[in-house]
């Protein structure tokens, strides 16, 4: 691989990482610049995939502090994001790449109108009940009805592409959950990486990663995620979504065309 697209990856993976750090779409900005390189729609798709782990890995590193007491959620959530990012993959190795090519441009459509959604706002944490001398059966929350299998169906879609799946998750957490912001998202870089490795594990086997151009992304992708957010606390996060979905949806528009023409 040229320099020139080496240097191009290790910026857009940097820039990439920044935008999940934003947005949680951090392949919106990573995809394409994969395609501009010469890499077809599948191949492009799963090197991006392969690159992601590193982002989830800078995120996890910086999110320890958050992660600290949910060790009981993360060991019943995980496996649930590794087996939904694995049947992700397998409908990417397994299905036509035309079809690949008609659809990945509804999914970034999808992911741009997340973005442009108004962002998500911190729950307030319930108030601690009054003691009583018998509490009253309670019945099982959101958390234990909906929120294992909501897992497992967003993680399947970000096994299959992945755009706007972090977003979906977070979203996902919140309402299943009475955590804070910061908590929630740490527990979702978790539930992301274990998907993303898990479908990078099959797109290995079925050698359709381009390694050579995933290394460089990757390195990007760890050093953006790391610094994201640090650069966040300092930029109107407002903006910056909407400038990030109104882009996506251009390109969307952009590989509808090349897909459908």
């Amino acid at each position: 691989m040229p320099a020139d697209q080496v240097l191009l990856l290790v910026v857009a993976g940097i820039g990439a990482g920044l935008v999940g750090s934003i947005a949680g779409l951090a392949s919106l900005v990573s995809y394409p610049v994969l395609l501009s390189t010469g890499l077809a729609a599948v191949p492009a798709n799963v090197t991006n995939t392969a690159a992601l782990i590193w982002s989830g890995v800078g995120a996890v590193l910086g999110s320890r502090p958050e992660l600290t007491g949910q060790g009981r959620r993360l060991a019943r959530l995980l496996p649930l994001g590794m087996l939904g990012g694995t049947a992700g993959a397998f409908l990417v190795v397994l299905t036509p790449s035309s079809l690949f090519r008609l659809i990945v441009p509804w999914l970034i459509a999808f992911a741009a109108a997340v973005i442009v959604i108004p962002g998500l706002r911190r729950r307030p944490r319930p108030r601690p009940a009054a003691r009583v001398v018998a509490p009253l059966p309670v019945a099982p929350g959101p958390d234990r009805r909906a929120l294992a299998p909501a897992v497992g169906t967003i993680s399947i879609y970000s096994g299959y592409f992945g755009a706007a799946g972090g977003v979906i998750m977070l979203a996902t957490l919140l309402a299943a959950t009475d955590e804070s912001l910061a908590r929630a998202n740490a527990t979702k870089n978790a539930i992301a990486g274990a998907a993303n490795l898990a479908a990078t594990v099959v797109f290995a086997a079925y050698g359709v990663v381009h390694w050579l151009a995933a290394i460089p992304l990757a390195f990007g992708f760890l050093v953006g995620s790391r610094i994201g957010p640090v650069v966040v606390r300092r930029l109107p996060a407002r903006p910056l979504r909407l400038a990030i979905g109104v882009a996506g949806f251009g390109l969307a528009v952009s590989l509808a065309y090349q897909a459908y023409r």
